[in-house]
């Protein structure tokens, strides 16, 4: 029996590390892929805690329904291995991107197309073992992309954090009052998300970190303007520069302080939409909703067509590239940690040798 290795949990709160199992044998629609490379997003670390930060000490479990081992890694490219006897055997050898945003395909969620809403989810790396090992089981063929020409590495980075700041751009587009533009949080979907602003027909973006090295990385990536957070003369300089206050604002932080910091600079009419899962609470003035006749939307990952969309759109539109790091997968757990220290720019892509 064919053996693959892995680098998994085994224990909450702690690296990952390696360990080694049979291959799967693909049942029914189910696809084998071999893995070339999976990125390291931030929420993996949020998986490997074990809950999200909710605010005031509290935390929300996300533990339950996992049975470790458990194999994180969401975005995955590689080649089709085998498949099982009801999936296509033409694909076997196809390089792909897998879309890992998998539903239950029978609730109204997913009949809908809106498979990144399903309460009963199979998300690859979430709920189910991904990507960080040299094999993972799809599901379904039809979770499988081609991504060529594109390089493999930013095709994988588009399936979670292209595919959040392209969903967040879209909805940023929908709002009725649009004059200007800032994104909060210059990580990894920060970065993308400026990436893929110009090809939207977005040409004028203004971003915030608290990272001057993630400043520069934004203004070497085309933003218009970089605000430090934490400078004195910050929110004045903003209100001044914006004419009054942003109309929207995407928040690829998602924290107290960033939320705090959206909402000082946000326009009267304006909007937030809220990527980011750093945690804590938010709490307003109700009539403070009505005054200033704001709104704030929550949004992560999209929908199967939105990801076709997104790789037509990095088809035929030229994407400036994102800052991305190339490691070895058996490197996971000092990349994870690297990345919770806050000393990564861009995206780390974990790579398979073989």
């Amino acid at each position: 029996m064919a053996l693959m290795h892995r680098q998994s949990l085994v224990q909450f709160a702690a690296p990952v590390c390696e360990t080694v199992a049979d291959v799967p044998t693909p049942q029914g629609g189910e696809v084998l892929l071999r893995v070339a490379k999976c990125g390291l997003c931030h929420s993996d670390l949020h998986l490997q805690d074990g809950f999200f930060d909710a605010g005031d000490n509290q935390r929300i479990d996300i533990t339950r329904g996992i049975k470790l081992p458990f194999t994180l890694g969401h975005e995955i490219v590689g080649t089709v291995e085998t498949t099982g006897p009801d999936a296509p055997r033409d694909i076997v050898g196809q390089q792909c991107v897998v879309f890992p945003w998998i539903g239950c395909g029978t609730c109204r969620d997913c009949i809908n197309g809106d498979e990144n809403l399903c309460a009963r989810n199979r998300y690859l790396g979430v709920a189910i073992d991904g990507g960080f090992a040299s094999h993972v089981l799809v599901p379904d063929s039809r979770y499988l992309l081609p991504y060529e020409p594109l390089p493999a590495g930013f095709a994988a980075a588009l399936m979670c954090s292209g595919l959040t700041a392209y969903g967040a751009l879209k909805r940023a587009l929908a709002h009725p009052r649009r004059r200007n533009l800032l994104l909060v949080g210059m990580g990894g979907v920060g970065l993308m998300g400026l990436a893929i602003a110009r090809p939207m027909a977005i040409d004028t973006v203004a971003v915030a970190d608290l990272s001057e090295a993630a400043r520069a990385a934004a203004l070497d990536a085309g933003a218009a303007t970089a605000y430090d957070p934490a400078a004195r003369e910050t929110a004045r300089r903003m209100l001044k520069d914006s004419g009054g206050g942003f109309d929207v604002i995407i928040d690829f932080a998602g924290s107290e302080s960033s939320m705090a910091f959206a909402m000082g600079a946000l326009a009267r009419g304006g909007k937030i939409i809220v990527s980011g899962l750093m945690g804590g609470a938010f709490n307003m003035p109700v009539v403070s909703w009505v005054h200033r006749r704001m709104s704030i939307e929550g949004f992560m990952t999209g929908t199967l067509n939105e990801a076709r969309e997104l790789l037509d759109l990095a088809r035929t539109s030229r994407i400036a590239p994102v800052p991305m790091h190339e490691a070895p997968m058996r490197d996971a757990a000092h990349w994870m940690e690297q990345l919770r220290k806050g000393g990564v720019t861009g995206r780390i892509i974990l790579t398979n040798d073989a």
